[in-house]
Parts: C-alpha cells; sequence; structure tokens
C-alpha cells in the first residue's frame, strides 16, 4: 500500500494534459494516506555556478547565500526522500522529457543525498521506494527506437536506486488514439496486478 505518494505533472499544460488525466485516475486508485504534488508547468530554474559551487561545498561550511541557493533543490530532495511511490507524469516533448522535468532531475540527483560514489562504482540511496511513469506522446512510440525520455527515465531514476519502475503508455496518441488509449487502460489495469 502506498503511504506516502509523490506526484511530478511535468505537462506545461495544466488543462486537456493525457499524461495529467492518467496521474489522475493512478493516484486514486493508489489511495495514498499522503500525497505531495510538484507541479512542473511553471517550469524549475536551471542549475549554475553558484548552484553547483554551493552544492559541492560541504554543508558545514556553506554560507548563508549557499544555503539560499539550494534551498528549493533541498526542498525536492526530502519530497523525494519522504515518498515510497513516485507518480511521474511525462509528456515526451521531441522525443525527450520536457525541461522543466530535466531541472528537477538536475536538483534531486545529488551525491551524498540521494546517491554515492563507492570503490565499486555509483550507488543509489534511494531504495525501496517504486516509481509508475506515465508516458504519453504525439508520434513517438515509447521505448522505441526514437524514445530518449523513457530509457532516460528509468536509468536516472535506478542511478538514485529507484529500480521497481512501472511505465502506463498512451503513446502515438496522433497516429492512433483508440489504441493509445486501450495500451493506457491495459497498464493501468496491470499496476494492481
Amino acid at each position: 500500500m502506498t503511504q506516502t505518494l509523490l506526484r511530478i505533472d511535468a505537462s506545461a499544460r495544466t488543462e486537456g494534459s493525457v499524461s495529467r488525466g492518467l496521474a489522475d485516475d493512478i493516484a486514486q486508485r493508489l489511495n495514498p494516506a499522503q500525497t505531495l504534488t510538484r507541479d512542473l508547468s511553471g517550469g524549475l530554474p536551471q542549475i549554475d555556478a553558484n548552484w553547483i559551487a554551493a552544492n559541492f561545498s560541504p554543508e558545514e561550511e556553506r554560507s548563508a547565500d549557499q544555503r539560499a541557493t539550494l534551498a528549493l533543490s533541498d526542498e525536492l530532495v526530502a519530497e523525494l526522500k519522504q515518498a515510497d511511490t513516485l507518480l511521474i507524469a511525462v509528456p515526451i516533448y521531441n522525443f525527450g522529457v520536457p525541461s522543466a522535468l530535466k531541472a528537477w532531475v538536475d536538483m534531486v540527483a545529488r551525491a551524498r543525498l540521494t546517491f554515492r560514489y563507492t570503490e565499486n562504482g555509483p550507488e543509489g540511496l534511494l531504495t525501496g521506494k517504486r516509481a509508475i511513469l506515465v508516458m504519453a506522446s504525439g508520434g513517438t512510440e515509447v521505448d522505441g527506437a526514437i524514445d530518449f525520455a523513457t530509457p532516460w527515465l528509468r536509468h536516472v531514476l535506478g542511478f538514485m536506486g529507484i529500480t521497481d519502475v512501472q511505465v502506463v503508455r498512451s503513446d502515438r496518441q496522433m497516429v492512433d488514439p483508440d489504441a493509445s488509449a486501450q495500451r493506457a487502460a491495459q497498464d493501468i489495469e496491470a499496476l494492481a496486478a
């Protein structure tokens, strides 16, 4: 059972978004005790040289300005750590993820917080969590040759230790809308199994 759900909506559209509609359905089915919501439609700031300098400074040595620079990132990481299930609703824009979702990843993929480097290579620190990716596209087939969004998300989540990743496909909507809706419905039913 999902206790705490972190829902991330990456679509720039707040009305009429297929990924948001499917995420609504999934969230209702999961019926979590608590839902944290992060709507990325307004965008997120990009990391810059100041952010990188603050992030690489030892926590106990950070200035007040550096702590302020990392405040949003710290908040996003705290949400991620609190959740046991992530529900990420993603439209595929130009074969990849929306820029706001990439900015979210840049802010949460932090050494010593969500992953660490060891002598055996990187180790994710967010183990024991589940992720559900709702992937929507007009023409790109999920996990097809030109889908760079779904494999990238699986990889980055796995890098942080989240390896239980399920995908709900509502792809190729402009090619065959009925088949797209059927795939999504089947994938949502499979989540319960």
